[in-house]
């Protein structure tokens, strides 16, 4: 199903191959529009058992489980989960900073890899999947569609999507959560450079909202290591500020703020019941994503064998 009228180098047809036996759960309850294979929070008749129900005048008599009948010479309707499609909204950050990479490839080239593989096996499995780029202002906007055109346009939305200016993030999830009413699932791709506080009020928002959130974290390794030895100037790729400074003079502040900073943001994550995952660009992509997607397929059957439908038992870490 890739769109071969354009090579594209964020897709990996082989890797593709071998993340579709994986399927992109959702972690809770959807609300779809045509049958799928995720949670609704509405009956119907999958396979999946629900619950059983007393029996009122109208029900169908098909549905009486005779056994229960028999046990408890009541009558008992068994009720099964309904299956729904999925939209998801991947959300890009588009800022400057996302232009940085110590090495060929920058966060930005790693967050198209990322977006596209999970749209394309989103629209695979017949889910909807669409894009919305955020820099200072909401830059690109394509809602969820379930068609391979579609796919199509959002890989040609993905390659002209350039690195520059500054970061809104907060402002402009508030603006998403606002004018996105359905639930979703939605994937914030981004290196959240922003005040984790701040943060929390945005992802609440979308949590509120009853999406399913989750965010890929990306960090090149040389903002962790920190290995320059030179004195150096340090510019801000997002207001084009800049320091001279002796990293050996600044090295152990450095790592210091860090450490409080990944802490602070892996914790937000945490109590906010964010799918988190911190990603360092010079990682295996395949292994990300091979990751994230059998994280949520386990727990998706871990809701299964507690509850369908109960979306408070779903959240955590990745």
């Amino acid at each position: 199903m890739i769109p071969q009228a354009q090579h594209r180098d964020f897709l990996d047809p082989q890797m593709l191959v071998r993340l579709s036996s994986i399927p992109l759960y959702s972690r809770q309850a959807m609300l779809g529009n045509v049958s799928g294979m995720h949670a609704s929070p509405h009956r119907g008749s999958s396979v999946e058992f629900a619950e059983y129900r007393r029996y009122v005048p109208g029900d169908d008599l098909r549905r009486l489980d005779w056994r229960a009948y028999g046990r408890s010479d009541r009558f008992y309707v068994k009720e099964f989960e309904a299956d729904t499609n999925l939209r998801c909204h991947l959300i890009l950050d588009t800022s400057g900073s996302m232009g940085y990479g110590s090495t060929a490839a920058t966060k930005l080239s790693f967050a198209r890899r990322i977006i596209a593989t999970l749209a394309h096996l989103a629209i695979q499995q017949g889910d909807a999947a669409g894009l919305t780029g955020i820099g200072e202002t909401i830059t690109e906007t394509l809602p969820p569609r379930r068609t391979p055109s579609h796919l199509r346009v959002m890989f040609d939305v993905l390659q002209n999507i350039r690195p520059g200016g500054g970061t809104q993030l907060v402002q402009r999830i508030h603006e998403f959560a606002d004018t996105t009413r359905q639930r979703a699932l939605v994937v914030i791709v981004s290196d959240l450079f922003v005040e984790p506080a701040e943060l929390r009020g945005a992802i609440d928002h979308l949590r509120f909202c009853k999406h399913d959130v989750a965010a890929f974290h990306l960090i090149d390794r040389e903002e962790i290591d920190f290995t320059f030895s030179r004195p150096t100037r340090f510019v801000d790729m997002e207001s084009d500020e800049h320091v001279f400074a002796d990293p050996n003079d600044i090295a152990p502040q450095y790592h210091r703020a860090m450490s409080e900073y990944l802490t602070s943001i892996r914790q937000m994550m945490l109590e906010s019941a964010v799918d988190y995952h911190r990603v360092i660009t010079d990682q295996d992509v395949e292994i990300v994503l091979r990751r994230f997607l059998v994280g949520r397929a386990g727990g998706r059957q871990a809701v299964a064998e507690t509850s369908p439908i109960d979306s408070s038992s779903v959240g955590g870490v990745g």
